[in-house]
């Protein structure tokens, strides 16, 4: 079988730009001929999540913005300093409302979609290295992307208290609460790129476990990845395209910077 030539774009690994080429060169992936069917039913999905959680969002930030212009309108006495306080609380909570939106856009259609990712992640890995993996019913790829959704949920939720406890501590901190959107951003980027590495990692049968310890060795890349593809999932309408793309590079990053060590 002849390997695609996207994978000799990319002769790095673990560094910042890795993350955007992944994806640049995961969407190119998915016009290749035979991948669209296992993107239409995701990109359907996305579409109908895309409407409810957008319609929320507009509700909730306008809601927001205007508590704390109204909390803050009574405080005469300290107009000035009232006006740069409701500005930036509500600067701050308007990033966490759309933070909030995009590891939901993520977390509902990923859970609906898992098993035509990970049909897609197979798929590109076969064509880019040849590879054939062990045949797996329908049902049984289904099961099986469902339980490991499970996992990354129970991960993601049990670990963002802890994280969200710890940034929300530090948001009354003065000058420490400047370091809330980037930490943030950076539990945002590992969380994503789990989830989307993971893809493949489950396919070649890696547990969870050990993909949390192989990305750790990999932190330039995670951020660069896992940065784009939040970004792109806060961005109305762009979200609804950046997760089969994100599966397509998740699959590069497997490839390019950990299957030699599952194969170890």
């Amino acid at each position: 079988m002849n390997k695609l030539s996207t994978i000799n774009l990319i002769k790095t690994i673990n560094t910042l730009s890795n993350g955007f080429r992944y994806i640049v060169e995961g969407a190119k992936l998915l016009t290749q001929p035979g991948m669209k069917r296992f993107v239409l039913v995701p990109l359907l999905t996305n579409i109908i999540v895309f409407i409810f959680l957008t319609t929320l969002l507009i509700q909730y930030f306008s809601a927001v913005t205007q508590y704390f212009s109204d909390f803050f309108s009574g405080w005469a006495w300290l107009a000035y300093f009232a006006a740069i306080i409701a500005t930036i609380l509500s600067g701050l909570a308007a990033f966490i409302i759309l933070l909030i939106y995009g590891y939901s856009f993520n977390l509902i259609t990923n859970i609906i979609a898992a098993p035509f990712y990970g049909m897609l992640a197979e798929k590109i890995e076969t064509k880019l290295t040849g590879n054939v993996l062990p045949n797996e019913s329908i049902a049984s790829i289904t099961l099986r992307t469902l339980k490991r959704e499970l996992v990354k949920l129970w991960y993601f939720i049990s670990r963002g208290l802890l994280v969200s406890l710890g940034l929300f501590i530090l948001a009354f901190i003065p000058l420490l609460n400047l370091l809330v959107p980037i930490l943030a951003v950076l539990w945002g980027a590992w969380v994503l790129t789990l989830q989307y590495v993971d893809y493949p990692a489950d396919n070649n049968q890696m547990s969870f476990s050990e993909l949390r310890k192989q990305i750790k060795s990999k932190k330039y890349s995670t951020t660069g990845f896992g940065g784009i593809i939040l970004l792109g999932s806060i961005i109305p309408v762009i979200n609804i395209f950046i997760m089969p793309t994100a599966v397509a590079g998740g699959t590069l990053f497997w490839i390019n910077e950990l299957s030699h060590q599952n194969r170890e």
